[in-house]
């Protein structure tokens, strides 16, 4: 297989992985932010962040906002509302 072909395989694995951790964090929205960053380092806003900064790296128009809303299925501040929990 061609180094072209190895990349654009890695690349399409890579986001499926992506789109999976998603999915995942969407049927699971009982783990709280906090916990993600007290057991793993990172959180959903975290994704977000980094999902905005690969965007803008490339020339792609986004902002924070905008990547949370990718991040979390919808507005961060419906999702708050209807899933964070209080500390």
């Amino acid at each position: 297989m061609s180094d072209a072909k190895n990349d654009a395989l890695r690349t399409e694995l890579e986001a499926a992985a992506f789109r999976r951790l998603l999915r995942h964090l969407d049927e699971n929205k009982q783990v709280q932010n906090i916990d993600l960053m007290e057991l793993a380092g990172f959180c959903r806003n975290c994704l977000a962040k980094w999902y905005a900064a690969e965007a803008q790296e490339r020339g792609v128009a986004m902002d924070y906002e905008q990547a949370r809303e990718r991040v979390y299925g919808m507005p961060y501040a419906e999702w708050k509302e209807k899933y964070q929990t209080p500390r």
